[in-house]
């Protein structure tokens, strides 16, 4: 029957410009047979009719079939399915995203029969529900053969995404990789392989896997990777996943474990900094482990280990210059190239300056010069010394500054003992509390100067050895205590205020700077425990001169002496006023006072 239909349709030529049918044209030709055939020709009339009638009775609503396109207009497509005319078609569903029709005359493509009208002979069909009819049984044979299907995912729905197998889809989200995606935005629009789990026609559902794929794809791999993977063999692989304590790499099924101290001979502070997800890196296996599927993979021991030779690269002595990777209380270490670091200590950080902490001197990244002051390869460690680099001002500063010199500089720092003043760059020299007057008792240096302030001194001793410079700025002036003695004659009567008062006696100012001592044993011919009461601070005081010892500055004075030589006084000269004895008692009395005057 088909055949017959088929061979009908061939000899039968349309002109889509006219409006005859194809019923015409079959009626012309029956008619004619009538005339010349008589009742044979109508009989052969019917067999006709049943045949057309039962061709066009296997068409039906959402049947699927064969057809040849007639002609393209700006609407329709006119396709002959064999029916009595021609099917139509939406000229839309030829046009690309352009506007573009890809639909030529003669082509043949598979159509749905959508409806027809079989009083108005209007056909309708659809290209795109047949695809679609098609893309129904493809997913159908797929799953009933457990064969993958290709599809575009094409957006992120509740759960999981929509994917275009030609029909919509859904993608379970822990179904879309091995291991939990983190960014899912990034797989919409990508292609994909996936396996066919659940299918429904009738309810338009179908339930896609692409971790099943993945799964066969990394058994496969995986397989083939445990079978030619051994120790010392350097293999590509694909960072899978990155920790704080190495690197996951995939090398075909079965994932190893590149740690940190082996990606590379120098310092990583984390794998983020030298790798990311997906890429492509080449490590060699350093441990093997096929029963628990255990892989340690290195990617340092790729190259020589740097320290090999260092030696000879490093000498002692040599300068070198590097990088400043990491601070510590007691140094700097500094990286000189991949995999080789040397240590400056604080103490080898600058000749002038006391380093608390190196952050002072150099802060991480700087670039440095040093010089290697000691190498230990087996050890791997190097010494490096940065204020080698540069001339040691000690060398010179004795030179430059020689004992006796004046300098003049201003105050850096104010301590209980003394003042710094800025000499040259780095030296600063000291002026202890005891250089700073004579005569002054200086509680605190800050009394007389604040910090900024301009001075002037003496160099007094320079110690190269132990890095000191002493300055002195009672030296600028003459030592009042060397001629003390000459000022303050023993024997001499001297009159001063009070300045302290003490169980053992009374220090009395002569002149700014310059005290005697009054002894409690000197204050009175009578004993005295203690002065403490009998004196004020501020009173004044006459005394006599006893001794000086100007080394150990130091002045002895006498009340009490002082006082003796008065009456010695008074009684000679009254002796000296006495007249004529003019009794024997007289004369009696006169000779006693002389003897007194005499032991006196």
């Amino acid at each position: 029957m088909n055949s017959i239909v088929e061979n009908e349709t061939e000899e039968t030529t349309i002109d889509p410009n006219t409006s005859r049918s194809r019923s015409e044209d079959s009626t012309t030709r029956s008619g004619k047979g009538t005339n010349e055939g008589g009742t044979s020709s109508e009989a052969s009339m019917d067999d006709l009719m049943d045949l057309y009638e039962e061709s066009f009775k296997r068409f039906a609503e959402g049947e699927v079939v064969t057809g040849r396109i007639i002609s393209v207009d700006k609407d329709h497509v006119l396709v002959d399915i064999g029916y009595k005319s021609e099917g139509q078609i939406r000229i839309g569903e030829f046009q690309d995203e352009n506007g573009q029709v890809s639909a030529q005359p003669g082509d043949r493509i598979e159509v749905m029969v959508e409806w027809w009208d079989d009083e108005n002979e209007v056909v309708v069909l659809s290209k795109e529900k047949a695809e679609k009819v098609k893309v129904w049984e493809d997913i159908k044979k797929a799953f009933e053969a457990d064969q993958p299907v290709e599809g575009v995912i094409a957006s992120r729905v509740k759960g999981g995404f929509s994917v275009d197998i030609g029909v919509t889809a859904f993608l379970p989200g822990s179904q879309a990789d091995l291991r939990p995606v983190r960014n899912l935005d990034e797989m919409v629009g990508k292609t994909y392989k996936f396996k066919v789990l659940k299918f429904n026609r009738k309810r338009s559902n179908i339930v896609l896997s692409r971790r099943a794929i993945l799964e066969t794809e990394r058994e496969s791999k995986r397989s083939n990777t445990l079978a030619t993977i051994h120790e010392g063999k350097v293999v590509q692989g694909t960072v899978k996943n990155i920790t704080e304590y190495g690197v996951f790499v995939d090398l075909g099924g079965v994932d190893g474990l590149l740690h940190i101290t082996d990606i590379s001979w120098g310092r990583v502070k984390h794998p983020s900094e030298l790798f990311k997800v997906g890429d492509e890196i080449n490590v060699k296996v350093l441990n093997l482990d096929l029963e628990r599927e255990r892989v340690s993979l290195g990617m340092k021991q790729l190259v020589p280990d740097p320290w090999s030779l260092a030696a000879q690269k490093y000498t002692v002595g040599s300068r070198v210059s590097g990088r400043v990777v990491s601070l510590t209380d007691y140094g700097a270490f500094v990286e000189l190239e991949e995999g080789i670091e040397g240590l400056i200590h604080v103490s080898e950080m600058s000749w002038t300056r006391k380093v608390r902490h190196p952050n002072k001197i150099v802060s991480v990244g700087e670039e440095v010069e040093a010089v290697v002051l000691d190498i230990k390869s087996e050890n791997r460690r190097i010494s490096l010394g940065m204020k080698q680099a540069s001339p040691n001002p000690w060398d010179v500063i004795s030179d430059k500054y020689p004992v006796g010199t004046t300098i003049e500089g201003k105050i850096k720092n104010i301590t209980d003992f003394g003042l710094f003043i800025g000499i040259d760059e780095g030296i600063d020299g000291l002026v202890h509390i005891s250089d700073l007057s004579w005569t002054k008792r200086i509680k605190h240096p800050s009394e007389i100067y604040k910090k900024g302030d301009t001075v002037q001194a003496i160099v007094l001793e320079i110690d190269k050895d132990n890095e000191r410079f002493s300055l002195g700025v009672k030296q600028l002036q003459a030592d009042p205590w060397e001629t003390v003695a000459q000022r303050y004659a023993v024997g001499k009567e001297i009159t001063g205020n009070v300045t302290n008062v003490t169980d053992f006696g009374v220090f009395v100012e002569l002149e700014e700077g310059i005290e005697g001592l009054v002894h409690v044993s000197e204050i009175s011919r009578e004993k005295v425990k203690t002065p403490v009461g009998m004196f004020n601070v501020g009173d004044p005081i006459k005394a006599m001169v006893m001794n000086i010892n100007s080394e150990e500055r130091r002045i002895g004075l006498s009340i009490k002496r002082l006082e003796m030589a008065s009456d010695q006084e008074y009684l000679s000269e009254y002796v000296n006023n006495m007249g004529p004895a003019t009794s024997a008692f007289g004369e009696i009395l006169r000779e006693n006072l002389q003897e007194k005057l005499n032991e006196e």
